[in-house]
């Protein structure tokens, strides 16, 4: 068992262990909160500890806090980050719907550490969150390690994942395949331009996301406890986001109105919606996968993916597309995730929403969670996979579907019928339009090209 030590806060003593640098408020939270084996996201936690020096570097410049205090909060928050968060952060995820717990975590740790730096006590709430409030620096910290994550991870897996794909399309422009719809045959696509969809697909996912990063951008710093800014000098919000600019190169701007990003999360429920659209892009992917893999004989036996691992316990030999199929799972977690945060997002009662946690989480949790998909299906998938390429023209030698292209030439009702003989007596449209029609076989072979079906218009 700890030693233990006496802290005080205002609603009096309690016992801490001696070897965490966390205080009263922290243990109080920890008794109250035992509900998962989930914590308070690191990357929030780590976003957290940026605002706490990018606010003491605004004190200092406001003549606020003394600068011997502002640089031992710094050293503090630099030794902050090299602790065992387990240890020194252990909220659960599940607490006071403003986050104000680990808020009050990180003030209490960062005062303990700079006290020792400097000798002289420094005030959790005093010094540390000098300025502040849960209220305005919890949403700030969901909006930077957002936006984090998504530069740091998610932006270079998608643009991995879509220029692989490019590539593929442009060796594969010609490859002419059976294209389905309805899971029925139609017409004659390349695969080529069946993998640049997929690619566009993936692009204009992209940009979503991108376009929703971008009120993010708005810090409410300075909003305090209810937007109006009391207890907080005027020019404190922008000293401290071009604090924040400076090291992370990206454009935190202070919030015109704080409040807005306190009392609504709209804007994080527009990024949950913009993740779940790549989520959705990639389960079709992954599902098209699945189909063009099935077989390897009773299928359509269109691609062969990479064998990764045996796929039965009771069936030697069998290899299942397990890549895809982890694919489709994540895809399914992160449109759960969305809908999540779509309750949350309506937990705004008046001036604060209070489910501000569990935002950080889902959404953290969504933007890693594709990011790992998007690499597997890079490195996994799509680095290498065989195409059965003579496989593709005998089932596109057999679609009756190719005597839409008579329709202009012989009508669509004798075309109907080429395709219904062609299917009925297993032969080619070929074989069945030279018996029924007066055109010769050169005509109906540049008609029937299943290149030019393909590109029609090239």
């Amino acid at each position: 068992m700890s030693k233990m030590r006496i802290e005080h806060d205002s609603m009096g003593k309690i016992e801490v262990p001696n070897d965490v640098y966390y205080q009263a408020q922290t243990q109080r939270a920890l008794n109250n909160f035992q509900f998962s084996d989930r914590r308070f996201p690191t990357p929030a936690l780590l976003a957290l500890l940026d605002i706490k020096s990018a606010a003491a570097q605004a004190n200092s410049q406001l003549d606020l806090l003394d600068n011997a205090m502002a640089t031992a909060i710094q050293q503090a928050i630099v030794a902050s980050k090299k602790l065992d968060f387990s240890k020194h952060f252990p909220l659960d995820l599940f607490q006071t719907g403003s986050g104000t717990s680990s808020n009050m975590n990180i003030n209490e740790v960062i005062a303990s550490l700079a006290s020792v730096i400097l000798q002289v006590k420094v005030h959790p709430n005093d010094h540390v969150n000098m300025g502040q409030s849960s209220n305005d620096v919890v949403p700030a910290c969901i909006h930077i390690s957002t936006v984090r994550h998504l530069k740091a991870q998610l932006y270079p897996a998608i643009t991995d994942l879509s220029d692989r794909l490019a590539d593929l399309a442009i060796q594969h422009s010609n490859l002419v395949k059976t294209g389905r719809t309805h899971l029925m045959d139609a017409m004659p696509i390349t695969l080529g331009q069946e993998l640049l969809c997929w690619q566009q697909q993936l692009n204009a996912a992209q940009a979503k996301i991108q376009q929703a990063e971008l009120s993010l951008h708005n810090l409410p710093l300075g909003g305090t406890a209810v937007g109006t800014g009391v207890n907080c000098d005027p020019r404190f919000a922008k000293l401290a986001c071009d604090d924040l600019q400076q090291q992370d190169q990206i454009p935190w701007q202070a919030a015109v109105m704080p409040a807005l990003y306190m009392s609504s999360q709209d804007h994080t429920l527009a990024m949950a919606s913009a993740l779940k659209g790549v989520a959705v892009t990639l389960l079709k992917i992954a599902n098209d996968l699945r189909w063009m893999n099935s077989g390897p004989v009773a299928g359509l036996q269109e691609i062969s993916l990479t064998a990764l691992q045996p796929g039965s316990s009771i069936m030697p030999g069998k290899v299942n597309p397990v890549i895809p199929e982890a694919v489709a799972m994540i895809a399914a977690e992160v449109i759960g995730n969305e809908a999540t945060i779509t309750i949350a997002a309506q937990s705004g009662n008046f001036q604060l929403n209070v489910m501000l946690p569990l935002i950080a989480d889902k959404l953290l949790s969504s933007i890693d969670l594709l990011t790992h998909a998007c690499q597997a299906m890079t490195d996994k998938v799509f680095a290498e996979f065989t195409l059965n390429a003579e496989h593709l023209t005998q089932a596109l030698e057999k679609n009756p579907i190719l005597a839409t292209a008579l329709n202009s030439v012989v009508g669509y009702d004798m075309a109907a019928k080429i395709a219904k003989r062609a299917d009925k007596e297993h032969k080619s449209v070929l074989a069945i339009a030279l018996e029924e029609t007066k055109l010769g076989e050169d005509e109906l072979k540049a008609i029937l090209d299943p290149l030019h079906l393909a590109k029609p218009h090239k």
